[in-house]
């Protein structure tokens, strides 16, 4: 998809918005039929986290990329999803944020700002489900995890997303850290053998002496291994334990049985995240997020664990196409 800035513009247009806590994705499309015309990106979007003038800054760049300048006038609604907000509430801090900035923004480039809709960028994503359903679940499964209640395209329930300390069972977060704990316990013996200290130690720069299997791992070995990764691992945000899920992945392709543990105690706790939904046998799930998709490491696991209770899993990529969906039914007059 490519803007073209000779064509003619003719016609109405929307927008619609992606707004997470790493990137802001933006597009343009048609009003009529929401065939997709232009996209830009810019920095974080997430509404409680960064600051107002800055994610105006980030918003205006990718929207300004997105829609051509001959093409601003025509736009006649705007939808965008945004971490750290909701469409249930238009006072709380996160959507008042979101609200504002958008507001500010789509004024710096000329384009009318008459029909704005903000919703969490879960709600969003719900919607780019075929048919932009309107009721059902929806469950996250990236860095972090959640599980929401859509009831009229607003969430209405909420089952974990209480972030690393507190939560985000089943996550990449949770994931990366249980790598780094079997290693740990590995190495002061307690827990059983597996490829993931090697892994992980190689991940953190352990020197190869101190590496299991390059020898005798004897316990002064151990004892090096323990006091490089430690301080390796403390002197880093904890979020970033995520970026230890591949090697869990990787090991688990090697019939790791500690590695294979974890992604099936992963699935599980995913499962038991989306049950305390009480979902309805058929009820949709709409999954998001990069260990549930086509190629996610959790996808079987989880299709399996939900099948019995009657649930299938309909993934979506992002909330960009919901987000056109929503702007769409808000142009309509659809504006829940």
């Amino acid at each position: 998809m490519s803007n073209d800035l000779n064509q003619e513009f003719v016609g109405d247009y929307v927008i619609g918005l992606d707004a997470g806590g790493t990137r802001t994705r933006a597009v343009l499309a048609t009003a009529e039929d929401g065939r997709l015309l232009g996209e830009g990106a810019a920095g974080p979007g997430n509404a409680l986290t960064v600051p107002v003038p800055r994610l105006t800054d980030h918003l205006a760049e990718a929207i300004g990329q997105a829609v051509p300048q001959a093409a601003r006038a025509r736009v006649v609604a705007v939808s965008g999803g945004f971490a750290g907000a909701t469409a249930a509430s238009t006072e709380e801090p996160g959507h008042v944020n979101a609200r504002t900035a958008l507001t500010a923004a789509l004024r710096r480039l000329g384009i009318p700002a008459d029909r704005v809709r903000v919703c969490s960028d879960i709600e969003a994503a719900f919607a780019s489900a075929p048919g932009t359903p309107a009721d059902g679940l929806a469950l996250v499964a990236g860095t972090g995890a959640v599980a929401l209640r859509i009831t009229d395209r607003s969430s209405t329930a909420t089952v974990d997303g209480d972030g690393w300390l507190l939560g985000d069972d089943g996550s990449g977060f949770w994931i990366g850290r249980s790598a780094v704990r079997a290693a740990l316990r590995m190495a002061d013996g307690r827990g059983p053998t597996s490829v993931l200290a090697g892994s992980v130690g190689q991940a953190l720069g352990v020197p190869a002496e101190a590496l299991p299997g390059t020898g005798d791992w004897s316990r002064a070995h151990r004892e090096a291994y323990r006091m490089h990764v430690l301080p390796a691992v403390m002197s880093e945000l904890p979020i970033r334990l995520a970026r230890f899920a591949p090697l869990v992945v990787d090991a688990a392709g090697e019939k790791d049985p500690v590695a294979e543990g974890i992604l099936d105690e992963a699935a599980e706790q995913l499962t038991d995240t989306v049950r305390a939904l009480n979902p309805a046998p058929g009820e949709r799930i709409v999954a998001t997020g990069g260990l549930l998709g086509p190629e996610g490491p959790l996808t079987a696991h989880l299709t399996a664990r939900l099948h019995p209770l009657g649930l299938t899993l309909d993934w979506v990529p992002d909330g960009c196409r919901g987000a056109v969906a929503l702007a769409r039914l808000a142009y309509d007059g659809d504006d829940r």
